[in-house]
Order: structure tokens, then sequence, then C-alpha cells
């Protein structure tokens, strides 16, 4: 039995040994152990489950669905299977995670989203609704899905995401499903649609009452002045609303000049961040911020960081929380009031005002079961009318005085009107009727050439079938009818897909996934394809293998969503250094306005992208309205071996943190996935495992949450098992290089201690033995440089000698470039105090024999 600190754990039995009365029993055990009382709803859902029924939930956020769904996962366990919980989004599954390790332990639950993987043989995994189409996808009713919950499920409806909702609805017809949502709708068709699948009953349970109700207020004051008011009125925590990243560090920048914790309440949050590491470079305003009791969360933030004002919320140490509306998709950040800063929000393509369903989602999560009697919801009118009743205040106090007063007008660009009305018109109204979405792609027909179901017809076959079943118009069938076969035809020619001899000398051929490509091959991005036919052409002609490596990487990143934060702070750093240049040749100041409408940020290689794909779309026209996006974000920090933080640094991106995390993610995995191991060469291995290597580095908090629950230590303490740098010579060789490129910046500088200390103790050369080495370089080279250039790959050589010895060189690099000068340095991981270090661990690899020309 395990330790009593997993409550739920303990009271699994033997599969398949306890009934359902059984079961019931146990669960409500657990339920009075936590000293909760089920809601009606709540009881009649659980009920249903334990009789084996699917269920649909349709209560008010607060009602207690997340109880529901582990009572789902209890049964499922209870039965020797396995379930899966689905979020929409990343901080969501971090958070059911961690809830679920706390009930079942550690070794019990796993964590899938594509960015991060933990546990994933567990019986229990949380993860996205695209892992779990993915499997759908792949293996249908094989797949180990046997009780599944789908948190959050008026996703369905998401224009972008809805079809990861959609599949397993018509793939799992062997599982247990479990449908949640504050804002469903009419769910009569989803019990018609589980019912087709499963030939099992379905139950709907519903209810419109809210353990905390809500009261709703109109607000005609300054934001400062609202907030300033709620928590006086004793109404914190405030979660501020704000639907742009910028806008949650300027809102809680503006609010830290006033005080809102007493001096006790900031010495406890204080000893909270005892141990907690800052260390990034925006981690400095974050720890500004939660010492003044303010939170932030949005995801331009480190993951570490979103977790950590998680946590503190949930132990009442914040008082103000500026954030997007991720607050709508149930992060567990327990508030009193939601603060709504608008009632409209850029969609991706244009301003709109909000939805019924996206407002009653964020207004839902005020209120602290437990804690408040109500929860509040207020809403800001428009900035300018605000500040034109200040206007006509004045004018009416006293007109002669304030008759040139100008009323405000509204912004010109994004904003839609809103007032009082639509504010009552949002409160009152019911959620829209959720629309389905569905469309085929190249990687749903990847991943059904692996079904086992798709018995004679195939891949594309069940792909037809599977447009059949969909829960779409007969219009929009039929136009996906059409883009099947040219989507398959399009495989066909990439050479992604080959037809083989079915199996048992059966008649006729099959499609297949083409034997040469990788197990977890994977086309991720809508332009994959354009990818995969681009390389042959960069293969062919390409002679130098590391322009190869570069190249490829451009046409990577060219497919991938452009991370416009990024792009700008790049825009902006070339317009200036151009400027400057311009200036400095006594250029006319119309001139340089011209000259800088010209600028643009780096796009290496364009022409040939641009060229290639005009050609590309031209032979597919299932292309439609996608286009290449060529950039260089990654390219960049790999050519100069820049670190995440420099690079933050240099393009001013310490808000954004968290956007270049996970864009510099998508670029491993496409590296990874979605390049054939036919085309990988060792110097494609090595960017890969560089950009591998600093995402590890930057941020491991979930690692290490994870393995900390584990192994029963802190949560907030570094428990990592260590990575042996000598089982991965690809990692190895970019820790040295990472070692050798700081002690040139520290030569360069002539920071003599400095360069000693990121060198091993033992090495030749001590701090006064590095400047008298390094005095004859000066004398005839004169400068030693250190950026971008002196940073070349081919700069750094290692042989192996074997046994874990290797000898490194690092060529120095001089104005001149005659470059005969070089650090001749020794690695020695064969000592298990070198060969077992954790990335983290800053003692240096290097020992310097001696620096020479």
């Amino acid at each position: 039995m395990l330790p009593n600190r997993y409550p739920l754990a303990e009271r699994l039995a033997r599969p398949g040994s306890m009934s359902a009365d059984d079961l019931l029993e146990r669960f409500l055990e657990y339920v009075a152990d936590k000293g909760l009382t089920l809601y009606p709803a709540q009881e009649e859902a659980i009920l249903e489950i334990m009789s084996g029924k699917h269920v649909i939930l349709a209560t008010p956020t607060g009602s207690g669905k997340s109880l529901v769904a582990t009572a789902m996962i209890f049964r499922t366990l209870a039965h020797g299977g396995r379930a899966f919980y689905t979020c929409p989004i990343k901080a969501l599954v971090t958070e059911k995670f961690f809830a679920l390790c706390d009930d079942l332990g550690p070794d019990k639950v796993g964590m899938m989203t594509g960015d991060a993987t933990i546990n994933s043989d567990a019986p229990v995994i949380v993860c996205t609704a695209e892992i779990v189409a993915s499997m759908a996808l792949r293996e249908g009713v094989s797949s180990p899905i046997d009780g599944l919950v789908m948190d959050e499920f008026h996703y369905y409806s998401d224009k972008e995401r809805g079809v990861a909702w959609h599949l397993p609805l018509l793939l799992l017809s062997r599982t247990k499903f479990l449908l949640m949502s504050a804002t469903l709708g009419d769910a009569s068709s989803f019990i018609e649609r589980l019912h087709e699948l499963t030939g099992k009953e379905t139950a709907l349970v519903e209810s419109a009452v809210r353990p905390v109700p809500l009261d709703f207020t109109y607000s005609e004051d300054a934001l400062h002045e609202t907030v300033r008011d709620l928590v006086g009125y004793g109404k914190s925590p405030v979660y501020i609303v704000c639907f742009t990243q910028r806008a949650c560090a300027e809102e809680a920048q503006n609010l830290m000049s006033e005080n809102y914790c007493s001096k006790d309440e900031k010495k406890l949050i204080n000893e909270a961040l005892d141990g907690v590491r800052f260390d990034s470079p925006y981690g400095k305003e974050v720890s500004k911020f939660v010492r003044h009791g303010i939170g932030l969360h949005h995801a331009g933030l480190l993951p570490k960081y979103r977790l950590l004002v998680e946590k503190l919320a949930q132990e009442g140490l914040l008082k103000v929380i500026c954030g997007t509306d991720t607050l709508g998709v149930g992060v567990n950040i327990p508030i009193r009031t939601v603060l709504f800063t608008k009632l409209c929000k850029f969609d991706g393509e244009k301003t709109n005002l909000l939805t019924v369903r996206e407002f009653q989602q964020i207004a839902g999560r005020a209120g602290r079961k437990g804690f408040d009697e109500k929860g509040s919801v207020v809403a800001q009118a428009p900035e300018h009318a605000i500040e034109n009743i200040k206007i006509d205040r004045k004018r009416d106090s006293d007109p002669k005085k304030y008759k040139k007063l100008q009323r405000a007008k509204p912004p010109t660009k994004g904003y839609v009107h809103w007032d009082r009305t639509t504010f009552d018109r949002l409160v009152s109204s019911k959620a829209e009727e959720l629309l389905p979405r569905f469309a085929v792609s190249h990687g749903m027909l990847i991943d059904l050439l692996d079904n086992p179901d798709a018995g004679r017809r195939g891949g594309y076959g069940m792909l037809l079938d599977l447009i059949d079943r969909a829960h779409i118009a007969e219009r929009d069938k039929r136009a996906q009818r059409k883009l099947a076969p040219v989507l398959f035809r399009s495989l066909r020619r990439a050479n992604i897909i080959e037809l083989v001899p079915r199996a048992e000398g059966r008649p006729g051929k099959r499609a297949a996934l083409h034997g040469d490509l990788q197990r977890d091959f994977s086309l991720m991005q809508t332009l994959s394809l354009f990818l995969l036919e681009i390389l042959p052409v960069l293969k062919e002609t390409t002679e130098d293998p590391a322009i190869y490596a570069f190249d490829l990487l451009s046409v990577v990143e060219a497919i991938l969503e452009n991370p416009r934060a990024i792009l700008e702070k790049q825009l902006d750093k070339a317009k200036t250094e151009k400027l400057a240049e311009l200036k400095a040749a006594g250029v006319e100041y119309e001139q340089r306005m011209a000259e800088l409408e010209k600028v643009d940020y780096p796009k290496p290689n364009a022409e040939m992208i641009y060229a290639t794909f005009d050609d590309f779309s031209a032979r597919h026209p299932w292309v439609g309205q996608e286009n290449v996006r060529p950039k260089s974000i990654a390219r960049d920090m790999v050519e100069r071996q820049a670190t995440f933080d420099e690079l933050i640094r240099e393009y001013d991106l310490p808000r954004v943190e968290g956007v270049l995390l996970r864009y510099l993610s998508e670029v491993v995995k496409t590296l990874e996935q979605s390049v054939p191991d036919s085309f990988k060469t060792d110097a494609l291995d090595e960017i890969t495992a560089f950009l591998r290597e600093e995402v590890r580095g930057v941020d491991s908090s979930l690692l290490d949450e994870w393995e900390g629950r584990r192994d029963g230590k802190p949560t907030r303490e570094k428990v990592r098992a260590p990575r042996r740098l000598a089982d991965d010579p690809k990692a190895l060789l970019v820790r040295v290089r990472r070692e050798l490129h700081r002690l040139v910046k520290l030569l360069a500088a002539k920071d003599w201690p400095g360069a000693a200390s990121v060198i091993r103790s033992d090495s030749d050369l001590d701090a006064a033995g590095l400047e008298e080495a390094m005095r004859p370089f000066f004398a005839e080279r004169g400068t030693l440089l250190a950026h971008h250039e002196a940073r070349k790959t081919d700069l750094t050589t290692m042989k192996d000698l074997g046994g874990g010895r290797f000898d490194a060189w690092q060529t120095l690099v001089d104005p001149e470039r005659v470059n005969d000068w070089g650090i001749e340095a020794e690695i020695d991981v064969s000592d298990e105090r070198y060969a077992a270090m954790d990335e983290d661990d800053t003692t240096p690899l290097l020992r310097v024999r001696r620096i020479s020309g």
C-alpha cells in the first residue's frame, strides 16, 4: 500500500476486484477525508460514472468538475485501464498534472504536451487535446485510452484547434468519455454522437447553480482607482484581465505606485520566495512585482514564473494578478474579483467584442469556494469614455473655465465600442452554440497510415470514412472529399508515402509511410511538405556541410509561424543600426527615411525560399493562402553561438521570454521529427543539440517539480537526476564550445581573474599565467575579437582520445583575420565527478594547457 500522502492511490485495490458500489463507497471515503461535501450535480455525475456511462457535465465554474474528473480516473484505474485527461492549454495541463500527482502519486501520473513529456508510460496521462487526437488517428480503437476526460470541451468549437476535440468522438469507440464545460450550450447532439460511436448510454448532468454567486459592476472610474478600491474593500485577490502580454506588464508596472501589502504580508512573500531563482533577464522584474504582492500570468513568461505565481496565489500571498484571458480555461489561480480592462480583443485577424462564452468563462473564475460569500465581476468602461465623464464634470462645475476642453476620441486601432448595455448583454445571455470544426491535413493522413483499424481500405480509405462520420454539414464534407486525394497525391510525389503489397498475399496495394523515414516522423506544420520537397535540392546544390545545415535551418524557420514580438525587435535593431550608419555617412534626412523603409528583419535565403515556394504552391492547390515566412531567430542564435539570455538582452525581449522559448522548442521539434533521417548530417545534429540544450537549460521547472514530488523533496528544490555528459558527445561539444567562448570573451576584456574562474583550477595557467600568455597576442594583433564571427563552429575543434578524454582547440580571431593563435585545452569526463555532471552545474570542464600562436 502506498503512503497516506497519496489518498486516492491507497484506495485502489487489485484491478477488477471491486463492484460499482464498492468503488463508489471508496471514492466517497476519499471525498469525506478531504473534507468535501458533494453538490447535487457532482453526486449525480459520479453515480453515473460509477455505473459505467458516458457523462456530459455542464455546470458553472467552481462547481467541482475536477472532482468528477477524478472519479472517472479512479474508476478507470480500478478496472485496470488507462485514463487520459485533456486540457486546451499547457498551463492547465501542468496544473491538473500536479494535482493528480498529489492524489495518486507521481509514479502513476504522466504529462504530454508536445513540448514536454514526463513519465509517458504512467496509467494516468494529462495532456493537450492534440496528443489524444494524434493517438486516436494512429491507433483508433486500439488506443490505450480506456477513460477520457475532455475538460473545457467548448474548445470543440475553436477555429484553430477544434478538430483535436472532434477526432476522439469519431474514433475512440471503446473509450468512456467525460465531457466538461461551464458554457456547453445545447448538448443533445453530443449524446447522440457518443451513442452512435460506442453504443453506450450517456448521462447529461446540468446545473446553473453556482456555489459562490457573482455580483456584476460596470466601472466608470480610472483603472488604478478601481483596483485600489477593490483591494481596499477587501475584494482581493483581483485578477486584472488584459488581452495582450504587453498590457499585462504595463499594468503591473503602473500598479507599483500603490502599496497593496502590509510589511507582515511582504515578509511572508519573501519567505515563500526563499531559494527561488529569478535568473533570466526578466526575472528581476518578476521578482519586483511578486514581492510587492502583484503577480503576472501570461504565455510570454517562462513556465517557472507562471508556476510560481500560481503557487503564491494559491497560498493567498498575492493581492493583484495581471494576466491574459488564459484564466478562462480554468488555470487554478484562486481569486475573488475578475476585472475586465476591455470587452473587446484581437482574435488574430481583427478586433471583436468578446463572445458570451468568452466573457462567461473568464467571469466564472471569480469567487473562492470556502472563502467568499460572493465573487465579483467588474468591467471597465472604455478609457476615452471615462476621460469624457471627467471632462463633462469639469465643464458642469465651471463652464467658462473649462469650455475649451476637448472630449477624448476612441482609439482608431484595436478597439470596438462597448458600453454598459454590452456588459449587461454578456452577463445575461446564453453561450453561443458549439460549431464543429473539421479539416483533413497531411498530418492526419500520415497518422492514419499506422492505424491498425484501417483494414482493407487502408489509411486513405479510413480518411474518407472519417470525413463521412464528421459532425459537419454535407457541403463541407464534399469540400473535404475533394481535398483528400489532392493531399494524398502530394504526399506520394514527396516520397512520404509509398504503395506496398497487402499482407498475407491479398491482392492490391496499400499506402504506407516510406520505409526510410524515422518512426516518430511527423508533419506538424501546414507547410511541412514544402520543407520535404526542398530538402533534396538543398542537399544536391550545397557542397559545404555547414552551409547546408544553416540553409536547412532557414527553411525550417520559414515554415513556422512568425513570433511577431521578436521580429519587431529585430527590425527595430536593424533600423537603429542603419540609421546610425546613414548619419555617419552624412545622408540627408529625407533620404535617410527612404532608406529606412527598405530595412527588414533578417531573412536568410529569402529570395530562394520565395521562388521555390511559388513553384511549389503552383503545383499544390491545397496550399491556398498559406505562405512561407523567412526569418532568422534560431539561425541567428546558432551562427553566433549566442545563449538564450544573450538573445533576450540583445533584442530587448525580457517580456516575451516564454515566446522565444516556445519558438525554439518548435524549431527543435521540427528538426527532429519533420526532417527525415536521410537528410540529417553531423552539422545539423550539432545545431539541433545546441538549441535543445538551450531550451532545456532555460526552464526545467516542470520536470523539477514532478521529480521533487516523486522523491518526496520540497518542490522548489532542484532534484533532477544528473545527465551524464560522457553519454552524449554532441551535448558535450555544445558545452565545451560554450565554455571556450566564455573564456575568449573574458580574455578579450582582459579580465584575468574572471578568465581563471571559468577553467579548471588544475589548469596549467592561473590568472597571472593567462595574462602572461596573452601579452604577446595583444602586442602582435592589438585586439582579440569576441563577437559572433569569433564564435563560428569551425573555430572550435575536439578530438576524441578515447576513454572519456578529449583534446580541444579554440582559434582566436584577430582584426586582420590572421587567426594563427589559439587555446589548447583538454577535457576528461572519465572522472565520475565530471561524467555525471548536471547541465546546470557550472563547474568548468576545461583544463587549459597553453595559449599560443
